[in-house]
């Protein structure tokens, strides 16, 4: 892995963790994430335009299809993420999510999609399950935290209306549709051929489109949302696709089985960031717990 390929992934994932630091500090639900990713087509549209001018790229309907069901699924990723991070400490959700989206995605290809992990990939994935265990309090806590039979000292947050969730739950659901995306996305991308700008930009738009009834019924919130939190969404809107970008390039000169391991240093930062900038409890373990996380999804990446 060149210094260079290195360096681009590095600071994709320093910036996928500020990213969804923005997310948490807005605290929004449903109408934060239209507005960011009213932003995202907006900036796509420029770089999309470019590209079709440039390239003249077709796109069938199988293509559409595909892209229509990315967008399905991350749109449930952003909002559940979301009420993780309104019911939770960000030093909790994000290494969940994070840390049991590839241990998800690395299951369902054994099940799904026939495929066998090496020693190393399952080593990984029993070092990330003891470190969720950890992250959480144990066993005993993540059952009840599970069934909300009591309020979690280690993911509390400001109450929220609506269906009693722990943030636990939040986190861990995230996790389950990073892992459905990810099976999702490598499949389509591998067998249509399509350019992976056009195809996160459809995704984006495709989401967008789905929130937008709700979002129209909401337009206070909207309204609101953006003129109280412009600088965290304009944070989510131009960071995230920028962390997304700066990956894609570094997969063009260098394998994918040396960037994706690498990009995990993401989790250690989202939980520095609520330790440290967010003084959020138990840094010490969170931190810890989080290392040990990017060590198993590194290996599961290399397995």
């Amino acid at each position: 892995m060149t210094a260079l390929a290195l360096l681009l992934v590095l600071v994709a994932a320093v910036l996928h963790a500020v990213w969804n630091y923005c997310a948490k500090r807005a605290g929004g639900g449903l109408p934060f994430v239209w507005v960011v990713g009213l932003v995202i087509c907006a900036a796509y549209v420029p770089v999309t335009g470019f590209y079709c001018w440039r390239y003249a790229p077709s796109v069938g309907g199988g293509a559409l299809l595909w892209i229509l069901g990315s967008g399905v699924l991350k749109t449930g990723y952003s909002l559940f993420l979301q009420r993780g991070y309104r019911t939770g400490d960000f030093s909790l959700i994000y290494p969940l999510a994070r840390g049991t989206g590839p241990l998800l995605s690395t299951l369902a290809a054994v099940l799904l999609l026939g495929e066998r992990p090496s020693a190393l990939a399952c080593a990984g994935g029993a070092v990330i399950v003891a470190c969720i265990f950890w992250l959480t309090g144990g066993l005993a806590r993540v059952v009840a935290l599970v069934r909300g039979d009591r309020p979690a000292p280690v993911g509390s947050g400001p109450a929220v209306a609506g269906p009693v969730y722990s943030s636990v739950n939040y986190g861990v659901i995230s996790g389950v549709f990073i892992a459905a995306y990810t099976i999702w996305d490598r499949q389509g991308v591998a067998a249509l051929a399509i350019a992976p700008i056009l195809y996160d930009a459809g995704t984006s738009l495709t989401s967008t489109l789905l929130l937008a009834p709700f979002a129209w019924r909401r337009r206070p919130e909207v309204a609101r949302e953006w003129r109280e939190h412009r600088r965290w969404v304009l944070g989510v809107a131009l960071l995230s696709p920028t962390a997304y970008v700066l990956v894609l390039t570094a997969m063009r000169f260098t394998p994918v089985s040396f960037v994706a391991p690498a990009r995990e240093i993401s989790i250690v930062v989202g939980a520095f960031i609520g330790a440290r900038v967010l003084r959020e409890a138990n840094p010490r373990r969170r931190l810890l717990a989080a290392a040990g996380m990017a060590v198993g999804v590194i290996a599961l990446a290399l397995g």
